[in-house]
Order: C-alpha cells, then structure tokens, then sequence
C-alpha cells in the first residue's frame, strides 16, 4: 500500500477551530480521516514552558469526543526499537493519543478498517519532546513506532483499559502495508511477540468502516 507520510500530506485547517482552540491547540489533518497531529501550544518563561495537552471541552467542541481512561508509559533504550503494530479487537477498541515525553520516535497509524477506501494505507509524523505533537490514532487503526533515539520515552492516552484476550498485531515490515522505518527491518529490536505476528493478508479484521452521512 502507498505510505502518507506525515509532512506531505497535512491539512491544516484553521478555519476550523475556534479561539480557545487555536490558543491551547493547533489541529492538523491528515490523508488518513479521522488521524490527526494536536500540537499543545506551549506557554514559556525563564523557567520553561506549560502545555495543556488534552482539554476534553475544547476538543469536543471541533468534534473530537472522547473519554480517556487509561494512561500507559514505555521506555525503549535502544536506538531502532520497534513497538507494533498492534490493536485491540472489539468491544475493547481503543482510540489513542500518542506523544514523546523524551528522545525521538516515528510514529504510524494504519488503517485496518473493512470497507475502508484507505485500507492498508499508512501515515507517520515525528513525535519528539521538543516538538510536542501528538497522534491522535481512532480505533479501527493500527499503531506502531520506531524510536529514533537512545531512552526514547512514550506515553499515551486510550479510550479503553487493556484487554489481554483482545489485544492484537500485524508485522511492522508487512509488504502489503509498505512502512518505511528508515532502517533495514532485520535490525529492527522486536518483542517475540511482535516478531510472531501475522502477515495483513492472513488476518481477517474484526474493525468496518462506517462512512459519515
């Protein structure tokens, strides 16, 4: 499947967003609908900097409504570590919010919705402490990362708790998804159970497409 890669295929849209919004919150689309990059705006002095970087009001109000209700943390210490990709099958599907708390990291989502006219198609943006963005990834998407830096820390946000009998994952090198991680996959640091992971075409989805009427 052909790659989005994050840079070429932003929308910003600010003509969408109220004021609050665009004081806390900068909101970009991407080629995937429904993957977007929140951008908390960062309020500085000689000390640092404040962010708020999830107000559920003012994403509600451009129609982002959702519930977190867990927060997960990972640290990968080795440059050219993968995480994914993974899901979580219904009724325990989770939407995540996804961002760097140190290091650097790549971060994609892939569209694994039946029905879906961008089925299989990826989008990856750079996550990093200094930029501060954010993934917004819905259910029905995979989600996967490589860290670009040494003690590469990630946290985020899901709509759903973990479910052992519910959680998922596709290979991260599936030529039918085409993701490139900028290394040669064979030096990738896998988890055995991402190492194991089935191949898109031998899984069947338990995620469909709902278009918007």
């Amino acid at each position: 499947m052909n790659g989005l890669p994050c840079e070429g295929a932003l929308a910003t849209k600010p003509d969408l967003l109220c004021e609050s919004a665009r004081i806390s919150m900068e909101i970009e689309h991407t080629a995937l609908p429904g993957v977007l990059v929140l951008t908390p705006r960062r309020f500085g002095d000689h000390r640092g900097f404040f962010s708020e970087i999830w107000n559920r009001k003012t994403l509600a109000d451009q129609g982002i409504n959702l519930d977190f209700v867990q927060d997960n943390q990972s640290l990968s210490h080795d440059t050219g570590t993968v995480r994914g990709l993974h899901f979580q099958a219904p009724p325990h599907a989770q939407a995540k919010l996804v961002r760097c708390g140190q290091g650097l990291l790549f971060d994609v989502a892939v569209d694994i919705r039946r029905g879906s006219p961008t089925f299989g198609r990826w989008i990856g943006v750079e996550l990093s402490a200094e930029n501060g963005r954010q993934l917004l990834i819905p259910a029905g998407f995979l989600h996967g990362f490589i860290t670009r830096a040494p003690r590469t820390e990630v946290l985020y946000k899901c709509t759903a708790p973990y479910a052992p009998k519910a959680d998922g994952a596709i290979r991260f090198d599936d030529p039918d998804i085409g993701i490139n991680w900028g290394i040669d996959p064979a030096q990738a640091v896998l988890s055995d159970k991402d190492a194991a992971a089935p191949w898109l075409r031998d899984f069947e989805t338990p995620f469909v497409y709902e278009a918007k009427t």
